[in-house]
């Protein structure tokens, strides 16, 4: 990535998956969540960005994989940079240089890595040093999940109330340096839904989402209690029942509408059957058609061989815990 002046910062953030996920807004300006989610960093998929503000610029600059970006996106990043600009007392436009390691709105947290990358970039090239919590609250405003990728490993992110209390925090996890995560690609390019379409028509329409509400609140505590013991087992139990619910939200919209594809659906076969023949292995999904497989050391050679063959081995990438946000 070409340095755009002396006064150019840049950071780097990874994708990290939702184990117990978020799907909901109570407060969509600020991106206050419904419920609490906890998620993995991982070390494979990331954004790196860099950020300068400059005098000489009329307005901001944004260009993403060395190509402008749309009308769309520009507005998106102004607006989280606005926010960036009124904290820190600049006034200056910004030239934005993002490179993502990760398919854009597939359902792999493109999203999460590309704001968290941003809102590090953006506040230290502003003049800001942010607390890690602080740099969450401020990640939060662009993408909610991106909140959870300036932690490295485990990250729970707490609902609180307002703009104040609302955060992820780092989860510790003793025993799990084994854990790998599959990330199995059907689609590459971006859903016909967005995450912040879906998450309205599902808290708006889904007659199940109050429900939904209880079981994520009861999961979380569950993955939590999973995690301080090391059980792998129950961890992936609560993963993958947490997204089957999720996604049960999206079926009983109305209207109703699913991120899975056919691809989807053989995946989640695959994994039981790999499952019932003692591999042990689960899925998550979030939204979009992509899985990933949770397991453990052992077992990944098989797993990788399984879903290579159906997908191709371009399509199936072993994946571990990566870091937090990073300045380059």
């Amino acid at each position: 990535m070409t340095t755009l002046s002396n006064n150019a910062v840049t950071a780097r953030a990874h994708t990290n998956i939702a184990l117990v996920k978020y799907w909901g807004k109570k407060d969509e300006n600020l991106i206050i969540p419904y419920t609490g989610s906890l998620s993995l960093t991982l070390d494979y998929f990331y954004t790196d960005t860099q950020v300068a503000f400059d005098a000489n610029l009329t307005t901001d600059d944004v260009q993403i994989d060395g190509q402008p970006a749309s009308a769309k996106t520009t507005a998106r990043v102004s607006r989280f940079l606005d926010i960036v600009r009124q904290r820190s007392g600049i006034t200056k436009s910004a030239a934005v240089r993002s490179t993502n390691h990760v398919p854009t709105a597939a359902g792999l947290a493109s999203s999460a890595s590309a704001f968290a990358a941003l809102a590090a970039a953006s506040s230290r090239a502003a003049g800001m040093n942010l607390s890690l919590t602080d740099l969450s609250r401020l990640a939060r405003r662009g993408s909610g999940s991106a909140c959870r990728s300036i932690f490295g490993g485990f990250a729970e992110w707490q609902p609180g109330t307002d703009d104040t209390n609302s955060y992820a925090i780092p989860i510790k996890s003793h025993g799990l340096a084994d854990l790998r995560v599959i990330a199995l690609t059907t689609v590459k390019g971006p859903k016909a839904i967005s995450s912040r379409q879906g998450m309205r028509l599902s808290v708006t329409t889904s007659p199940y989402y109050p429900a939904w509400i209880q079981t994520a609140q009861a999961d979380l505590v569950a993955l939590k209690a999973a995690l301080a013991a090391a059980d792998f087992t129950a961890i992936g139990k609560i993963s993958e029942l947490n997204a089957m619910r999720m996604h049960a939200l999206t079926l009983s919209a109305d209207p109703d509408f699913t991120y899975f594809n056919g691809q989807t659906l053989t995946i989640i076969d695959l994994v039981k059957s790999l499952r019932h023949s003692g591999v042990e292995c689960y899925y998550t999904i979030d939204a979009g058609p992509n899985v990933k497989v949770l397991c453990q050391s052992e077992t990944t050679e098989k797993i990788v061989t399984t879903f290579s063959k159906v997908l191709g081995d371009e399509n199936v990438i072993v994946t571990k815990p990566g870091p937090g946000v990073q300045y380059l």
